[in-house]
């Protein structure tokens, strides 16, 4: 069994020998058993936390790279309106700590997509949403502790001082005549 134990930055120069395919559920684990697109038997040994992207490179304990994959697997995805609409949709999805990827199809159509839920897509449909469920990679916006925009961990280390003062005067006059 191959021993997949690193995340790697993405490199265009990496020789990947395989692939591995995988719904988001089991992206979000950093320890399991599964079997490559060729067949090769491998097991994830990875910190906890980042969930593993489409696309993510894995090195292995021999050197060898996997790229990650996003499994196709019943989405539910909500069209609507652009601005407003599509701000409170979110809104109340996300206040139900459902994860959430978002997009916009190749007509710029705005979409939320998530887990297939009758309650959550009765509330989409209230908010004017016009859904379709069918087969998709789910591949959810990172959270708001994340790195911006991907949940990669890198090797550097970040020291900063924050030797300044945060005492401010407040004595402003804020009255006004109408």
């Amino acid at each position: 069994m191959l021993e997949l134990i690193q995340r790697i930055d993405s490199n265009p120069q990496a020789e990947v020998h395989d692939t591995l395919t995988l719904p988001y559920e089991l992206r979000i684990r950093g320890r399991l058993k599964a079997v490559t697109d060729n067949g090769h038997d491998v097991g994830l040994f990875l910190d906890r936390g980042p969930v593993l992207r489409d696309g993510d490179l894995l090195q292995a304990s021999n050197g060898e790279v996997i790229r990650i994959c996003a499994a196709d697997e019943p989405v539910t995805t909500a069209f609507i309106a652009s601005g407003l609409p599509l701000a409170r949709l979110c809104f109340h999805l996300g206040n139900r700590h459902v994860s959430l990827a978002l997009g916009a199809d190749a007509d710029g159509r705005h979409w939320v997509r998530f887990p297939p839920d009758h309650v959550l897509e009765e509330l989409a449909v209230l908010l004017g949403a016009t859904l379709s469920h069918h087969q998709a990679p789910f591949d959810p916006e990172s959270g708001a502790y994340a790195q911006a925009g991907r949940e990669h961990e890198h090797g550097h280390a970040h020291s900063h001082s924050h030797g300044h003062s945060h005492s401010h005067s407040h004595d402003d006059d804020h009255s006004h005549a109408h």
